[in-house]
């Protein structure tokens, strides 16, 4: 149970972030084009379609755009030292957006909601494994075979979704519903809120229970699946996802929890006196990261 901090180091073999764009709809159902960024791997080389390379999705928090995280901490820095040290295997990392568009008021974004972010949140499960992933991953050199849906299925063990704050949220939608696509996850300073927004704090034994019967009622056990959770003490996360993991560590049936990362399928830890920070989950994602794919 312990944080790996991040120090920037100096690379001199660095990947490069590309932008895919792909076709989804609006909240009125009409056509519309998105983009997300891609991580490519230093070395990386199209041509070779033999090597291939686990996939990491990477949600941004409220507010953000699929900018973010590489606008707000060291994440790409991080990935290309980790890859270079060979603390981990080269991969692909994808950044997506679960906003369909840029909400303004007044020139700024509109001021975060629960329910507003809520609803957008679960309105991106369908685009996720609909549109983004078989854009993405036709494109790249991945476990995937094509983009079709059978094909992305069959390699849900290559493949791992994140997420701060709301992302954390998204991480926790796609372990519920998306389980079938993915194998690994990381949800960092965000809970469940499959029975409320902020549910692990107002109810974590309903919340644990709800997940634990949704993965379960789709056949789902305890070896198809790892989750690798954190937050901080001083993050407005931890009194939502503290609880809620405590309960979950109640549910043997579905969860075996260790302070070994390297064994067991979920994992958590809370770093004393960390924020709710892209600098402080970037330090958590590199804690977890050498153990994904394993």
């Amino acid at each position: 149970m312990y944080m790996k901090e991040y120090v920037y180091h100096d690379v001199n073999y660095r990947g490069k972030i590309e932008r895919v764009e792909y076709a989804t709809k609006d909240y009125s159902d009409r056509p519309i084009t998105k983009y997300a960024n891609v991580y490519l791997p230093y070395g990386y080389n199209a041509e070779d379609k033999e090597t291939k390379y686990n996939i990491l999705y990477v949600m941004h928090g409220g507010g953000g755009n699929p900018d973010a995280w590489l606008d707000c901490c060291k994440i790409k820095n991080m990935l290309d030292w980790a890859i270079l040290s060979k603390e981990i295997e080269p991969l692909i990392v994808v950044f997506p957006t679960f906003y369909k568009e840029i909400f303004e008021r007044d020139g700024n974004r509109t001021p975060v909601n629960a329910n507003f972010e809520n609803e957008k949140i679960n309105g991106f499960m369908p685009e996720l494994s609909g549109d983004v992933m078989p854009a993405v991953e036709s494109v790249y050199n991945v476990y995937a075979k094509s983009g079709a849906d059978e094909d992305l299925k069959a390699a849900r063990e290559h493949r791992a979704f994140t997420g701060f704050s709301m992302g954390g949220g998204t991480t926790w939608l796609t372990f519920l519903h998306k389980m079938d696509y993915f194998a690994n996850f990381i949800p960092l300073s965000g809970d469940c809120w499959i029975i409320e927004p902020r549910g692990g704090a107002t109810y974590p034994v309903e919340t644990a229970e709800a997940m634990v019967k949704h993965v379960m009622d789709k056949g789902f056990t305890k070896a198809d699946f790892k989750v690798y959770a954190a937050t901080g003490t001083e993050d407005i996360a931890f009194a939502a996802l503290d609880p809620m993991v405590a309960e979950l560590k109640k549910h043997t049936e579905l969860f075996d929890y260790s302070d070994d990362y390297s064994v067991g399928n979920l994992h958590y830890f809370a770093e004393p006196g960390q924020v709710h920070a892209y600098e402080a989950v970037c330090n958590y994602l590199y804690t977890f990261l050498p153990y994904l794919f394993r």
